[in-house]
């Protein structure tokens, strides 16, 4: 972890007195930064004036300013309550001089501060490799072992298999290469070719750990084990379904029983048996609607499931796709990771889908390079942006939003009625009933947050939490307010017959009907039921929401704001954890988005979702290194005449229907 250049100086434009950050906080006096009192005195002692943009410095000049001058001593004048005080001393530079108060702090606070700076850079000495020269000297045919691990996992495979060795090495080698190549084939077998063993496992999707798990459970050879896997298609391209599928019967004809909690129509169709739960969410689910074979629940009545596998319900193609507002977002020349110098225009006003296989750099594009540029440019962000050489067609935009599957908060204080912002106002109606007027309660009372009304053997929380050590922590009802969060007087205020804890114990569908005559309320509640939450719980601690429950909350809470007809929505695989049924849902309400005139841009391997689109961005060939490439682009008709892209040929059949 080092000291970022770029982060440190965001944006060149500007100049050294409000473009260097996190340095010279403290103030003298007459409100004189410590830092514009250094930058003077250096711009005076090497006759650089500093009131022109950063980007306009001798590039010299600015390594004096960012790594200090040296054993040079520079002349500092400044004013103390004495007077007039003149130092000469050398320039520490502002990158040393956070990372020296970097390593002195004590206060996490600050230490979190100056991390914010900070940015993980190459070893100097082993250039990434980990090793040692020793280590790195030793080498299987022309290539040590950070230069194997670098590589992705079938070009690893077609090294070992291409590898000439002597008749003595072979003898050697024979078994470890036999077993080698076993385990990259399982890997290659669930989709992940295009990976490097070396990448962090920091960095890889949920979906992409499962099937690397799921790649060693094969390679253990074990029998009789009961394997249970959690929608193992996440992020998975059609084309690859069906090595997966081909992965798990083999886990089954090994002796084993396979349980599998999917969506995917293909896997449903691949199962020997198939459990049906439903009929609805939440308090209307919770049964077995159906058991049997694909074809079997499909002519079930009452299962949802069979209705949209039999055809007799289905997400409709439009009839007519949008055409562009005539503005466009382009990017030009974007180089991140494994993009071969992309440009792409983005029409707005359309409903946009980036579609390509696993690995090919959907994700990269949209959420390193388009996103992170765009949120840096109008929202001042200080993250590290994906490499390009221009975002032109910025002026035709006023918001980007990213709505992703991040937790909407990371404590069980936070939960669906706080985030969209409804408990505000539910605590205003509280605070006017005649009860909380008698007693003097104001709306402040009503919040767990803040000492008054709140139970405070929990703070608010409703739980306790027990700490376990060794194990997880445990989290257990409060014994005083029995998860109520809320003390004995202020439960005793009700509306309607409801207290406040009632109110947050309320599914959104039970809260739908009880606020009906409340516009305020109703219409955001309302939204967080459109986009199919209505089983969940107002008061529902976040950390209990899956991400992708998460991410519909957050889509609701754009959806109850005013449109301004010029935002870039960007969702990457909001279908992930959803039913066909709510896929379908899903749908109506991002053409919603686009319909007041907005721009939505999803990257999807869902073909329901993707043949719903106005526009295709499609990538490719393959993933890894062997991606990055614009393959197709145009309405979803015009990619299934590619023959280039794999989306267009398994899309093809969905437009047939």
């Amino acid at each position: 972890m080092k000291m970022d250049e770029d982060l440190i100086i965001p944006d060149k434009n500007l100049t050294l007195y409000n473009g260097v950050k996190a340095f010279g906080a403290s103030t003298m006096k007459r409100g004189d930064t410590i830092a514009k009192m250094y930058f003077e005195a250096i711009g005076k002692h090497y006759g650089v004036d500093i009131s022109k943009p950063i980007k306009d410095l001798p590039k010299d000049f600015l390594n004096k300013i960012l790594y200090g001058t040296g054993d040079e001593e520079i002349e500092f004048e400044y004013e103390t309550a004495f007077g007039i005080r003149r130092n000469k001393v050398p320039f520490e530079g502002v990158i040393p001089t956070l990372e020296r108060r970097h390593r002195e702090t004590k206060s996490q606070g600050m230490m979190q501060f100056y991390e914010l700076y900070m940015s993980e850079m190459e070893c100097p000495d082993c250039h990434g490799a980990r090793l040692k020269k020793e280590s790195l000297s030793v080498k299987v045919g022309d290539k040590n072992i950070n230069e194997l691990t670098d590589m992705s996992i079938t070009h690893i495979k077609e090294y070992l298999q291409n590898l000439v060795l002597s008749e003595k090495d072979s003898i050697i080698a024979d078994q470890i290469l036999r077993e080698l190549n076993k385990r990259l084939q399982f890997l290659i077998d669930v989709g992940l070719d295009y990976l490097t063993l070396s990448r962090s496992a920091a960095t890889l999707s949920g979906g992409e750990a499962q099937r690397i798990r799921l790649a060693t459970q094969i390679g253990s050879g074990l029998t009789g084990v009961m394997y249970i896997l959690d929608e193992p298609s996440i992020g998975l391209h059609q084309r690859d379904n069906d090595k997966l599928i081909a992965t798990l019967k083999k886990l089954r004809d090994l002796g084993n029983s396979v349980i599998v909690v999917e969506h995917d129509t293909d896997t449903m169709y691949a199962a020997d048996q198939v459990i049906d739960i439903g009929p609805f969410a939440g308090v209307h689910g919770g049964n077995v609607m159906a058991q049997g074979t694909a074809e079997e629940i499909s002519k079930i009545p009452d299962s949802i499931t069979g209705q949209y596998l039999s055809g007799r319900k289905q997400i409709p193609v439009p009839k007519k796709r949008r055409k562009s507002n005539g503005k466009s977002i382009e990017i030009v020349g974007a180089k991140e990771h494994n993009l071969k110098n992309v440009s792409v225009k983005f029409p707005l006003g359309e409903f946009i889908c980036i579609t390509g296989v696993s690995g090919s750099g959907k994700s990269t594009l949209i959420n390193e390079v388009l996103y992170k540029n765009i949120n840096k440019i109008l929202n001042k962000s200080n993250e590290r942006v994906g490499l390009c050489k221009e975002i032109k067609g910025l002026h035709n935009i006023d918001k980007i939003i990213n709505i992703d599957q991040s937790p909407i908060g990371r404590t069980p204080r936070s939960n669906p009625a706080t985030y969209t912002g409804v408990f505000d106002i539910i605590r205003d109606i509280f605070a006017t009933t005649n009860e909380a007027k008698m007693r003097g309660y104001e709306k402040g009372r009503f919040s767990f947050n803040v000492p008054g009304g709140r139970c405070e053997a929990c703070s608010g929380d409703g739980i306790i939490k027990i700490e376990m050590n060794f194990l997880s922590d445990v989290y257990v009802p409060c014994e005083v307010c029995k998860g109520k969060r809320y003390n004995k007087e202020t439960l005793e205020v009700k509306y309607k017959g409801k207290n406040i804890s009632d109110v947050l114990d309320m599914t959104v569908e039970e809260a739908l009907k009880f606020f009906e005559n409340i516009p305020r309320i109703k219409q955001k509640i309302q939204t967080l039921y459109d986009v199919g939450l209505g089983y969940i719980k107002l008061g529902q601690p976040s950390t209990t929401l899956s991400g992708g429950e998460a991410q519909r909350i957050k889509l609701a809470t754009e959806l109850s704001k005013r449109a301004t007809g010029k935002t870039l929505y960007i969702l990457d695989e909001p279908t992930t954890g959803l039913h066909i049924d709510d896929v379908h849902r899903l749908v109506d309400i991002l053409q919603r988005l686009v319909d007041t005139g907005n721009t939505v841009i999803v990257i999807e391997h869902n073909l329901d979702l993707i043949k719903t689109a106005d526009y295709i961005i499609d990538l490719g060939p393959e993933g890894g290194d062997k991606g990055g490439e614009i393959i197709a682009v145009g309405t979803p008709e015009k990619i299934c005449q590619n023959e280039r892209s794999y989306t267009g040929k398994f899309l093809k059949k969905y437009l047939e229907k």
